[in-house]
């Protein structure tokens, strides 16, 4: 059973407890995925208890009286989506158990979210970020591998840092890349790229005495964290004169952004990100539109007419 307890005076429901341990053991959600809705039902569990409602008798009354709760707490459109739907993955749950009839969250109207474009780089920065690393010392060698295979494989930060080194298949230049809620997707990788993996797992790789059988290690031979990466790829972008804020996921919306525009197709980019929705890859076509029209108000003779 699933703990759903995050201290000794967090609420809990035997509802709650099969909820979560469906989405782990039969729908395989992710760690962090699972923290989130254990945390936003603790929420919804603290709510009821504060007002003496019963959550087998909860309607849809209830539920919009929590929702604004919520808004009063300052929580965003953003936020308040990802509530509401863990809201209603529990009781179309409970419905499909056959513990309530109806589910009260059916009607609940979703929050109005701003679609926000990625960021990404242009080619002229990843080419500067990729040749910053010293060739000269381990760390740097690992690092080049570790940007260049952010870059061609269009990895998570979670995905780069949980890959192990029989993921990677140097023959036909394939990585076996295991995503959100453990799906495994196959990503080729570019024969640039093949060359420094290669020379990064063969020769430099060993020299850090490996502890784990993660592909990335740190000094100590172990696998590096998420917030080692950030760094990495923060010192990067400011010694390459990136003003902005970047993150190692604006390598992935720079790979998917780079290959729309080289005239891949969205189906295929969708495939490579490992998207279980191609809505989510259809944000990479806004950039893209966005783009083309600045470069019609910048270029065309009448646009400043």
């Amino acid at each position: 059973m699933v703990n759903t307890r995050q201290s000794s005076v967090s609420p809990s429901h035997p509802w709650v407890d099969r909820f979560l341990e469906f989405l782990l053991i039969e729908k395989g959600l992710s760690e962090n995925s699972l923290a989130g809705y254990t945390a936003d039902l603790i929420a919804l569990l603290s709510f009821l208890e504060r007002k003496s409602f019963e959550l087998k008798d909860i309607t849809q009354r209830e539920l919009s009286l929590y929702l604004i709760f919520l808004r009063s707490r300052g929580l965003q459109s953003r936020s308040m989506a990802r509530h509401l739907a863990a809201i209603r993955g529990l009781f179309g749950f409970a419905v499909e158990e056959g513990w309530i009839r109806e589910d009260p969250s059916a009607l609940l109207e979703n929050p109005k979210l701003s679609r926000k474009l990625p960021e990404f780089l242009t080619r002229e920065e990843i080419s500067r970020m990729l040749a910053l690393p010293d060739p000269e010392t381990l760390l740097g060698l690992r690092d080049r591998a570790m940007l260049e295979l952010l870059y061609a494989a269009g990895l998570r930060v979670s995905e780069l840092i949980d890959l192990r080194v029989l993921d990677y298949d140097a023959q036909v230049g394939l990585l076996k890349v295991f995503g959100k809620g453990a799906k495994e997707r196959l990503v080729p990788v570019h024969y640039t790229a093949q060359e420094v993996l290669n020379m990064y797992v063969q020769d430099v790789r060993p020299r850090f005495r490996p502890a784990e059988d993660f592909m990335f290690l740190n000094r100590s031979g172990k696998g590096l964290t998420r917030q080692g990466v950030w760094k990495l790829i923060k010192k990067y972008a400011q010694q390459a004169g990136i003003k902005r804020s970047i993150s190692p996921h604006t390598f992935r919306h720079s790979f998917a952004t780079h290959l729309l525009e080289g005239g891949a197709d969205l189906r295929t980019v969708q495939l490579l990100l490992g998207h279980a929705d191609i809505s989510a890859t259809e944000i990479y076509t806004h950039v893209q539109s966005e783009r083309l029209m600045a470069l019609h108000r910048e270029f065309h003779p009448r646009s400043g007419l």
